[in-house]
């Protein structure tokens, strides 16, 4: 599953404000890929400016990687900023989801499931 917000903020005025966004909700950024950039460096240029971010809560990564060291397959956090019909949108994995395929106990999801509410808050920041 995928979640997905739109704003009527501009791209670049999301894009540069994430970070700062993020660090107010407890997570990092870590990388930034900006896809419509390194496609056309390899010779592969897309029209979309598709910019995706990789966030970590250190907590958070610590506490998941302890219950489950498979779960590392979907950290970082992405949280992934394009344009779509007229649109700024963020786009992330709902964590929600691939939680409920791990077996672990209730307290286990019930963090991981904050973890994603607050998530889903850093996406939210440009709706007013």
């Amino acid at each position: 599953m995928i979640y997905t917000v739109t704003t009527t903020n501009d791209i670049e005025t999301v894009k540069q404000e994430l970070e700062s966004k993020a660090k107010e909700i407890g997570f990092g950024v870590l990388n930034s890929y900006e896809f419509k950039h390194i496609l056309e460096s390899k010779g592969f240029p897309i029209d979309k400016d598709i910019t995706v971010f990789e966030l970590c809560n250190p907590s958070g990564a610590q506490q998941a990687l302890t219950y489950s060291s498979e779960i590392s397959v979907y950290l970082p956090c992405r949280i992934s900023v394009y344009e779509e019909n007229g649109m700024t949108t963020l786009s992330t994995i709902g964590l929600e989801e691939i939680v409920s395929q791990f077996n672990k106990d209730a307290k286990f999801t019930a963090f991981m499931n904050l973890l994603f509410i607050n998530l889903k808050k850093v996406m939210h920041s440009w709706s007013h």
